[in-house]
């Protein structure tokens, strides 16, 4: 390893070549497509994607990392941008860069930053093609889990509100140096081109459905007292009698509507 990985930016380096080829075949990136890499590494799987693509953009803040991804350059076809990601502009990137065509986003995200970053993203939506990430196992199960299942969550119903989220398989902990304790999952993200909801009122939505899980074993008329009350979940076709957990995203979008009315 000629790096020593920094706990404090949550490195772990993926090191296994069959999980490596399983990801970009997953991607499929073809020659002309505008892929950002976010966190790179060592370049695991910057090197196959600098083989398949003619230009290639990698975030990463780790600048005792930049001479090695730089040798990895021999065509001239990778932009190195040593940033923090959680400030990263991907909409004015876009703009500035490639205007006519969206972009693909690629990525294995340090576990300490990664439900910031995904909330982050959703602002970029408009920006972005579609998504691969590696991440935590539970952060993928919690972002695609179906309503009522144990891990159906704020995440949950935030992710699959702004994003298709398809899960394709788990990373055993073994595929990477350091070993971490927890099992990995890539997951493949496709923005929705319309939301439910406008945009000057996603603040607002994603209020109501944190308050809805603040007590997940309370239901709801006691959850979202002060908020809601029942006349107006019972407006919405919801019982107020169910706990939060038990409402899918089309319901929480319902009860929306009828507290943007109310207000």
């Amino acid at each position: 390893m000629p790096h020593r990985a920094k706990k404090r930016l949550g490195q772990n380096f993926l090191v296994d070549s069959n999980v490596i080829a399983k990801i970009i075949d997953s991607v499929n990136p073809q020659d002309r497509d505008h892929i950002i890499e976010i966190g790179p590494g060592l370049g695991a799987l910057t090197r196959p994607l600098l083989q398949r693509v003619d230009r290639l953009d990698v975030i990463e803040l780790d600048r005792d990392l930049l001479p090695e991804l730089r040798k990895l350059d021999v065509h001239a076809k990778l932009c190195v941008h040593n940033n923090d990601v959680l400030e990263f502009d991907f909409t004015r990137f876009r703009q500035s860069n490639f205007a006519h065509d969206k972009l693909r986003l690629i990525g294995n995200l340090p576990y300490n930053i990664s439900t910031p970053l995904l909330f982050q993203l959703m602002n970029h939506r408009a920006s972005i093609q579609d998504m691969h990430f590696m991440l935590q196992k539970e952060v993928v199960e919690r972002m695609c889990a179906s309503v009522g299942a144990h891990d159906y969550g704020r995440l949950s119903v935030m992710m699959q509100l702004h994003f298709e989220t398809i899960p394709l398989f788990t990373v055993a902990a073994e595929c990477f140096k350091p070993t971490p304790k927890v099992e990995s999952a890539v997951v493949r993200l496709i923005p929705r081109v319309d939301l439910a909801i406008a945009n000057d009122q996603l603040a607002d939505f994603s209020g109501l459905v944190r308050q809805a899980f603040s007590q997940r074993r309370k239901t709801l008329k006691n959850t979202l007292r002060g908020l809601c009350d029942t006349n107006l979940l019972e407006a919405a076709g919801i019982d107020s009698s169910k706990r939060p957990q038990q409402l899918t995203v089309q319901e929480f979008i319902a009860l929306f509507h009828q507290f943007s009315r109310k207000t």
